[in-house]
């Protein structure tokens, strides 16, 4: 199959990418007449943080072993551009992760490439935002060494404690270490990032920041040119001016992330959804207002940074590039020979047009 675009994503041309189940040649130049022509095309986006979508909550998905329910949910991040993606399980008790895991490790495929499962706590810190305080505790070394292959993020807060031992243990396992939920001291920092940590959950969401008196997590993250930095490109979590910056700064760090959870529950805009939260003011948010993940996807984050004066290609490799180099997905991110089929193809409104998944013509 050919197809060709206004703009390759990554090549900065026009051309023709040709493809069966994986790219076999980028042409670039010019785009024969006779070829459907988009706008853009892009390497298929590689969400890392899903902990629902829509009437959708992973965790009660996996409570009640809801096989339809992760299929439409990875269903729907087609839609959106979403080829690859991390269901991520938030701060829990530990003995109801178990059985989850063992459910997402056997469900069955479709929609969305599963990637693996990223367990956001709960061995969190002085920055718990809306997490369960009463179920984050310090690191547990028989449930990090009990993990099961399907695991293959964990968040993590520096001043946990036993955290350096846990993420030296759990990168020796090819698991990536991701630093969040966080008020770590200088020292509890480089000792995470000496024992193995590669990513920062969420920049400046639920972490110490950018004080010029008082740096934090933000700040050594932002300095730290080995780090890949989640970012909740929403226009809500983070300004749109700082999304500028920081793109600026560090635009090859960033992985954006829609952190998106089950908002709708068949509601509409403003009922409450289970635990207690509702979308006000563009996002969900706790009764006290606490931001309670999003109701983003990561198309719009897209036209969220293109809005804050990001380049559109650079916006794109946000979503897809830099997440996958992060998780070691070398078969998949960009747009090159022998790499998989996995393709998004938008408008000159940068809306999606067509999505492939393997080759194979999905939207």
């Amino acid at each position: 199959m050919q197809v060709a675009a206004r703009s390759i994503v990554g090549h900065a041309a026009a051309g023709v990418v040709s493809f069966g189940r994986s790219i076999e040649s980028v042409d670039l130049g010019s785009v024969p007449a006779d070829l459907e022509t988009f706008d853009y095309l892009c390497p298929g986006f590689v969400d890392l943080q899903v902990n629902g979508y829509d009437d959708i909550d992973l965790w009660r998905a996996a409570r009640t072993r809801d096989h339809t329910a992760i299929a439409r949910l990875s269903e729907r991040l087609l839609d959106h551009g979403v080829t690859s993606w991390q269901p991520t399980l938030v701060t829990a008790p530990l003995d109801h992760y178990r059985d989850a895991l063992d459910f997402l490790t056997d469900t069955p495929l479709s929609g969305a490439h599963r990637i693996g499962v990223h367990l956001e706590g709960p061995f969190l810190g002085r920055a718990p935002g809306a997490h369960r305080r009463d179920h984050i505790v310090d690191v547990d070394p028989d449930f990090i060494a009990s993990l099961p292959a399907v695991v293959s993020m964990v968040t993590i807060a520096p001043e946990s404690r036993g955290s350096s031992q846990a993420i030296a243990s759990l990168v020796s396992r090819g698991i990536r270490c991701s630093l969040g939920h966080s008020r770590p001291t200088a020292a509890e920092y480089a000792l995470s990032r000496s024992a193995g940590a590669t990513a920062v959950t969420h920049l400046f969401n639920a972490m110490s920041g950018v004080e010029h008196r008082d740096p934090g997590l933000a700040t050594w993250a932002l300095l730290d040119d080995a780090l890949t930095l989640g970012l909740i490109a929403d226009g809500v979590h983070v300004h749109p001016d700082v999304i500028a910056l920081v793109f600026r700064t560090a635009a090859d760090r960033i992985a954006l992330v829609s952190d998106s959870i089950g908002w709708a529950d068949g509601r509409k805009d403003g009922a409450p959804v289970g635990g207690g939260v509702e979308v006000r003011d563009g996002a969900p948010r706790l009764a006290d207002g606490t931001l309670a993940g999003t109701n983003l996807t990561l198309d719009r984050a897209v036209r969220v940074c293109v809005d804050a004066g990001v380049p559109a290609d650079i916006a794109f490799l946000a979503a897809s590039r830099t997440p996958a180099r992060l998780m070691g997905l070398d078969d998949r991110g960009s747009i090159e020979p022998r790499r998989r089929a996995d393709l998004v193809a938008f408008d000159r409104d940068l809306r999606v047009a067509a999505v492939w998944l393997e080759g194979s013509r999905v939207r």
